[in-house]
């Protein structure tokens, strides 16, 4: 995934390999999506997703603020924590996470059902049942998908390997 002109992660030593934060993003049930949202605001919404291929698919509305801030800007930001064990005796919180930068685009024709197809038997694996809710919805659903540009895993330090 190309890096561009993003920052390094300041606290390099808690850093997690790409294999690591894909299988972070691939057993994630729940993200975060950031959008550039009215009046320069963030917006952030919980969405369920499928990560498939290097790329994240969610499905949404045809309209609304996501939708609208989405065709607005593509650049995106999605984030998924693997692990969050608040610890309060020692005031922290041990932690593991993926954050993505990427763009979104919305899905079409085949890409559209496929995506939907996928959605639907990570989190209910019948394909009787999901081809029958992918018809019944389909004028009205919207499927996206994230290309990612920077992808960086993150854990507590907590967890590092003791030397």
């Amino acid at each position: 995934m190309p890096d561009g002109d993003f920052r390094p992660m300041r606290r390099i030593k808690q850093q997690l390999s790409d294999k690591e934060t894909q299988d972070i993003l691939a057993r994630g049930r729940t993200g975060v999506l950031a959008v550039n949202g009215d009046g320069g605001y963030p917006y952030a919404v919980p969405v369920n997703y499928v990560y498939k291929a290097g790329k994240i698919y969610f499905h949404g509305a045809k309209a609304g603020h996501k939708f609208d801030a989405m065709a607005r800007d593509e650049k995106v930001c999605f984030c998924v924590i693997d692990r969050d064990e608040v610890v309060p005796e020692k005031l922290t919180d041990v932690y593991r996470s993926a954050v993505v930068l990427g763009r979104v685009r919305l899905l079409a024709g085949d890409e559209l059902i496929q995506a939907a197809y996928d959605l639907g038997m990570k989190y209910y694996p019948v394909p009787e049942a999901v081809r029958a809710e992918i018809e019944k919805d389909l004028p009205r659903l919207a499927c996206f998908e994230i290309t990612p540009e920077h992808v960086t895993g993150k854990q507590a330090k907590e967890l590092l390997p003791k030397t």
